[in-house]
């Protein structure tokens, strides 16, 4: 099928890239695609795209490259060296790196980019994989206006709010933010879900009329069904928001913001992962709130 659309190139095809990548081919993008798990590379040639041995194959014909890694040292290594993403690219491709990383990274990315003629956007999203499946996420980007206008109709295939916050490394800074009030909010709801329950309230029918009124947000909204279930299959692990803490922590010391509530909403999430719980959902936060309770989980 001829398309007028740009080809693109998706690197990481985890919990959010897999379904925001599918997102894509169902808006008619041509999408190849590179990942480490054979698993998830049948999974988009399944959903119509096409898979690539390497960095270099998937980047070398693409117009836009997309990158959707864990952390700065893995957008490093798919970025830099011999068979990385700026070695491979052709002048003029826009990168877009839509993981969570620190915005120091994305300044340097957009730097060294630039030297090869390639244009680069950070622009992380928010509304974990709830979001990247039904293509509703917060999208916050930083970079120059025109490469956000080019972008806008890909980015507007994959989520319901796209912001430009400002030069590059802004989208980071405003995620970071995000992950800031997102834990603090779950840490909320866990003690209000502990509290409920040592009380003998009916939790369902609580967190039902808490929803309604002030105390609700999009993080009850989401998260209430994992505190009734109690299921903590992750669809942002507390591993991840363990680094996002830290990414926010170190920010925020280096512009002089005290982030008193954020601080220690960081060092739970830090003793909830040491007790082995990094692989679960954040909404587990409520395990150690149970813990503190004396559940004894």
């Amino acid at each position: 099928m001829t398309t007028t659309l740009p080809k693109i190139a998706w690197i990481g095809l985890g919990i959010m890239g897999s379904p925001m990548s599918e997102n894509l081919i169902k808006a008619g993008y041509d999408v190849t695609g590179y990942t480490l798990e054979r698993e998830k590379l049948d999974r988009l040639t399944a959903a119509g795209g096409t898979a690539a041995a390497s960095v270099a194959e998937a980047v070398r014909d693409a117009d836009v490259i997309v990158t959707m890694v864990p952390a700065s040292p893995q957008v490093e290594a798919v970025a830099y060296g011999p068979g990385g993403i700026l070695e491979n690219a052709r002048p003029g491709a826009l990168l877009i790196d839509m993981s969570s990383i620190t915005p120091g990274t994305s300044v340097a990315l957009a730097e060294h980019a630039g030297r090869k003629g390639i244009r680069v956007l950070d622009a992380p999203v928010s509304g974990g994989e709830a979001g990247a499946v039904e293509a509703v996420l917060s999208v916050m980007v930083g970079g120059e206006q025109a490469d956000f206008e080019a972008a806008r109709p890909l980015f507007e295939a994959l989520g319901r709010t796209v912001v430009l916050c400002g030069p590059h490394g802004s989208g980071q800074t405003v995620k970071a933010a995000n992950q800031l009030m997102v834990a603090v909010n779950i840490q909320a709801c866990a003690e209000a879900v502990v509290f409920l329950e040592r009380s003998g309230v009916d939790l369902g029918a609580a967190l039902e009329v808490l929803g309604g009124g002030l105390a609700g947000s999009t993080v009850l909204a989401r998260k209430k069904d994992n505190f009734l279930n109690r299921d903590f299959t992750p669809g942002f692990r507390i591993d991840l928001h363990h680094k996002d803490m830290g990414i926010v922590t170190d920010a925020a010391r280096a512009v002089g913001a005290a982030l008193p509530v954020g601080a220690v909403v960081a060092q739970l999430v830090a003793s909830l992962r040491a007790q082995g719980d990094g692989g679960l959902d954040h909404s587990a936060l409520l395990r150690g709130v149970e813990r503190l309770s004396g559940a004894g989980i």
